[in-house]
């Protein structure tokens, strides 16, 4: 059920990320809405609690990559409403699927607009931040948006993957 929920939102999803390198909200909020009801149908209050467990737990880590800069708002609600779908359960094994193919996407990314050095030095001067006594950065949007990442690819493709692999 997840994968016929999460299937045709991944199509738009990609397709939208990829060329405007935005997400609607409207797709978010029907993914949400959608993953929050049909766990409910389906598994009474205990899947509508696995539902909002699920959007929690996607939302808050996404949210705090957010606020260094490095994700945009829509990945995060994105993740968050995915988190919704997937339940409590499924959201840290796709957590992991997703920022493994998320940093696969960056190296590409990385590697196609030539700015392998720009992006270590951002990468270690995150690195430092977390050291005591470092503030850590905070990275400006590129102008140029062909040089962001669109991670609701990744966050859409891991998503299924991790439904397709470890659902039960």
């Amino acid at each position: 059920m997840k994968l016929v929920l999460l299937a045709p939102l991944a199509i738009f999803v990609i397709y939208y990320d990829v060329r405007y390198r935005r997400i609607p909200n409207v797709l978010v909020l029907a993914t949400l809405l959608a993953g929050i009801s049909v766990n409910t149908a389906f598994g009474g209050w205990p899947g509508m609690l696995s539902s909002l467990q699920g959007f929690a737990l996607a939302f808050f880590p996404m949210l705090l990559m957010h606020i260094f800069g490095a994700l945009g708002a829509g990945d995060v609600k994105l993740f968050g409403a995915v988190g919704a779908v997937l339940g409590v359960g499924l959201v840290p094994l796709a957590f992991v699927v997703v920022v493994m193919l998320g940093a696969v996407l960056a190296v590409y990314t990385m590697l196609r607009a030539g700015r392998v050095l720009t992006t270590l030095h951002g990468v270690l001067r995150i690195f430092v931040g977390l050291l005591p006594g470092w503030e850590m950065p905070r990275f400006a949007m590129s102008p140029d948006r062909k040089h962001t990442i669109p991670y609701g690819v990744a966050i859409m493709l891991g998503s299924l993957i991790a439904v397709a692999v470890f659902q039960r």
